[in-house]
């Protein structure tokens, strides 16, 4: 049985999205696996990461309790006992366990020193996701990352542009690189839900769709005549209109939108209620004004939860094409 020890010293880098990528490979290459994230309980309460716990188990058809894949560890000096005692029972009858880390700053220690203590007291095969930023270099992950000595199996580069994914092997060079991720629309994108959280806005209709995403967004248009061909230009977007402009809301109801965002808190009149209803769009209003609603969605696109099983499957054909599974397999002797 392999341990593989998933971390990274950002958040939001993608650790949750390669674990599932990674375990919905194996799985479908015969191989039983098993997810544990344990928590050091000095950082964050269990219920903080209940969700995408609840995502692996899901992904993974687990049956252990979630009490179970996200056990609440003290951040005394029984640290490693714990841990250790805890990972025994989601370990038993599985040939790989994906392990999703915890990085703690402790007082006077690197954060980096609490995941190896971890991988260390597991014995587990480490891989780094690394979230793609200018100048990243070789020099940087291999200073970075030194600590976890042989431990290392090696780094995922996540979330690259693609301009470039071609030039970034030699940029690296020397390093070990099992994926470089490159960034993709619906993998950055938000749920309906998520995004109505992020503008504090209602979803008036549709509930159903909420879990759909959202992978970019589009202000009203200036006149009707320009709406249907601007609105055109992109899909399963979401249009951010004035509540006083139904004319720009029935437009953009004609193309392809994921959902409606109403600003200044004017609820839709009826015309724009029932077109929506019809096609299965969601609006949400919003009290916020379009330009605080539009600065709330800039900041929340590509900071989305990767919770969503539609997510999946888009994740799966990327890694397919650009992880190297020949040598994790290698690394973890399976």
């Amino acid at each position: 049985m392999a341990a593989l020890y998933i971390t990274s010293p950002y958040a939001g880098a993608g650790k949750t999205a390669v674990c599932a990528g990674l375990g919905r490979h194996l799985l479908g290459d015969g191989k039983k696996v098993g997810f544990f994230k344990p928590i050091i309980s000095e950082i964050k309460s269990p219920e903080a990461i209940d969700s995408d716990t609840q995502f692996m188990k899901q992904v993974l058809a687990l049956k252990e309790p979630i009490a179970k894949l996200c056990p609440a560890i003290g951040g005394d000096g029984k640290l490693t006992s714990e841990i250790k005692e805890a990972y025994a029972g989601v370990s038993k009858g599985k040939k790989v366990v994906i392990v999703e880390g915890v990085w703690r700053q402790r007082p006077g220690a690197k954060p980096v020193e609490a995941s190896h203590e971890v991988a260390e007291a597991l014995e587990g095969r480490v891989v780094i996701v690394e979230p793609y930023a200018e100048g990243l270099s070789a020099a940087s992950l291999s200073n970075k990352y030194k600590d976890f000595g042989e431990n290392l199996l090696g780094v995922v580069v996540n979330k690259v542009p693609r301009s470039r994914m071609e030039h970034l092997p030699n940029q690296l060079s020397g390093v070990n690189i099992l994926g470089m991720l490159p960034e993709d629309r619906t993998l950055l994108g938000l749920t309906i839900e998520e995004l109505a959280e992020r503008i504090h806005g209602e979803i008036l209709n549709s509930a159903d769709k909420s879990g759909e995403i959202v992978e970019s967004f589009m202000l009203g248009a200036m006149s009707v005549d320009s709406g249907l061909n601007y609105f055109g230009r992109k899909d399963n977007k979401a249009v951010v209109v004035r509540g006083e402009r139904p004319d720009m809301q029935l437009a953009a109801l004609k193309t392809s939108t994921r959902c409606l965002v109403l600003t200044g808190g004017v609820p839709p009149v009826h015309a724009v209620l029932q077109s929506a209803g019809d096609k299965g769009i969601p609006i949400i209003l919003t009290k916020g004004d379009t330009v605080s609603t539009v600065n709330s969605i800039e900041l929340a696109l590509g900071k989305g939860k990767f919770n969503q099983m539609e997510k999946l499957a888009r994740l799966g054909e990327i890694m397919e094409q650009h992880f190297n599974f020949p040598a994790l397999y290698k690394g973890l002797n399976l």
